[in-house]
This record gives C-alpha cells, sequence and structure tokens, in this order.
C-alpha cells in the first residue's frame, strides 16, 4: 500500500501542479469552466500530497478518482480508443499529435488511474500511513 500510495501521489502532484499554474490555458483546453478545472487540479496537487503522507486517503483518492472519471468520460466522448496503438507500430507519419508526434491518444491512463484510486479508496492507506498511527486511535477512542 506504501508503494502505490507513494506512486500514485507522485504521479498527481506532477499532474496538479502544471494545471494549477496554468489554470486559465488548461480551461479554454478543456471548454470546461474555470472553476471546475480549479477544482479538479486542486484535488490532485492536494490530493496527491495526502496520499504520500497516508492523510485521509479513501478521501484524497475518492477526490482524484472523480477528476479521472471525468477524464474517461471526455475522452470516450471524443472517440478514443481504450488502448491505443502501439506507437512503435504506426507507420511513420501516421500519427502527429498536437505537440509532435507522440503516443496516439486513448482513455486506458485515465481508467487505470481510476483502478488505483478504487484500491486506496477501498484498501486505506495501510500499515505505513498517518492514517493507522494518527487519524484510526482518534476514531477508536471517538466511538468508545
Amino acid at each position: 500500500m506504501l508503494l502505490l500510495r507513494v506512486f500514485t501521489g507522485l504521479v498527481f502532484i506532477r499532474h496538479g501542479w502544471p494545471k494549477l499554474s496554468n489554470l486559465a490555458t488548461w480551461a479554454a483546453a478543456m471548454n470546461t469552466p474555470a472553476w471546475l478545472c480549479f477544482l479538479s487540479a486542486f484535488s490532485m496537487w492536494a490530493g496527491g500530497i495526502a496520499l504520500i503522507l497516508g492523510v485521509l486517503t479513501p478521501l484524497a483518492a475518492l477526490a482524484i478518482a472523480v477528476s479521472m472519471l471525468y477524464a474517461v468520460v471526455l475522452e470516450i466522448k471524443n472517440g478514443f480508443p481504450f488502448i491505443a496503438p502501439d506507437p512503435f507500430q504506426i507507420p511513420e507519419g501516421d500519427y502527429v499529435g498536437p505537440m509532435g508526434v507522440g503516443d496516439p491518444p486513448s482513455w486506458e491512463k485515465a481508467a487505470m488511474y481510476v483502478v488505483m484510486c478504487g484500491v486506496l479508496i477501498t484498501a486505506g492507506g495501510g500499515p505505513f500511513s498517518l492514517d493507522l498511527a494518527v487519524v484510526a486511535p482518534k476514531v477508536q477512542a471517538w466511538l468508545g
């Protein structure tokens, strides 16, 4: 769980911060209201930090999962396949994206993030988390 939490947290800090730093550009590119893009980017960035620490892991993972589910919906709506063709098997010049030659679009990665967050939502932070060290004892004391 520690490895999954830290890896997922680092990924989403890295995904969220550039979106927060360039919110207007990202909102325009997504054709989505800036306030909604802010909520999504902030959930990625802050959720990533919370995952690394193992603080409120299920809630942090849920916030990220909602953003990733929205990404899946948008990618399906745009007609992207689940798994794109392998870029090494595409004939020269057949795929050039907005930033040059690269991976063809698909919704595989966003769906995988949803699955990763689903594991964290259901399993919690694991034995090496602040949830277990700090939050769980307070909840047990509160429940009596």
